[in-house]
């Protein structure tokens, strides 16, 4: 895990050295209001964010990591900030190993992970992830296609702790460029006090994103 996290700290300087007045993580994205239905779990996992039944506004942001163009295949993310947490997935494996590494996809509608695991209240460790939506509507291959899904109102994806779905992810409408170019996620910043990401990478992550929002101005 310590040569992981070496070769992300290597590779993310590389990105903030090319990546001036731009996101260094993620830059190409499309941000929106949305809507976070929980129904909750029983028994529950020790975070009142996954175990407490309700609807809660949320912003919502899907992007590329490496930004390539249009649908060719990238590490697709997936950020959510609820009650000033901030909930960061990229698409990931699905497997006890494989879901510690990111992994390219063409569509938007795939499995995302949060590649290290969370910590709740009751001391719990679980990993969070998302998953298509079988009643929304498709997102696509683009960011555009993710657009177009979202202006019917039924775009979405389906979130799990673990193996047990607690919820889904509704898109709203749109932010401007300008609100999406000035929207700084860090899941180290940005934490509950009863769900925060812990591990040894989460040290490399903290360092990556105050670089990043201070390359950028952000």
């Amino acid at each position: 895990m310590r040569l992981i996290a070496s070769a992300v700290l290597l590779a993310l300087g590389v990105r903030l050295v090319r990546s001036r007045h731009r996101r260094a993580l993620h830059p190409a994205g499309r941000s929106f209001t949305g809507e976070l239905e929980v129904w909750g779990l029983s028994p529950g996992t020790g975070s009142a964010l996954l175990d407490r039944p309700g609807r809660r506004a949320v912003t919502v942001r899907i992007s590329k990591g490496a930004g390539t163009r249009r649908d060719r295949p990238d590490v697709l993310g997936l950020a959510i900030r609820a009650d000033g947490t901030d909930l960061l997935l990229s698409t990931a494996g699905t497997g006890r190993l494989t879901r510690h590494f990111p992994m390219p996809r063409r569509a938007f509608g795939t499995h995302y992970g949060t590649i290290t695991s969370y910590r709740t209240g009751d001391g719990r460790k679980i990993y969070l992830s998302a998953g298509p939506d079988r009643d929304a509507a498709p997102l696509g291959r683009t960011l555009d296609s993710v657009a177009a899904a979202a202006s019917t109102g039924r775009a979405g994806l389906l979130l799990y702790a673990g193996p047990r779905e607690f919820g889904r992810v509704r898109f709203g409408a749109a932010l401007s460029p300008a609100a999406d170019a000035a929207l700084a996620f860090d899941p180290v910043r940005n934490r509950g006090a009863d769900l925060y990401p812990i591990g040894v990478i989460q040290g490399v992550r903290a360092v990556a994103y105050r670089l990043s929002r201070q390359w950028r101005g952000a």
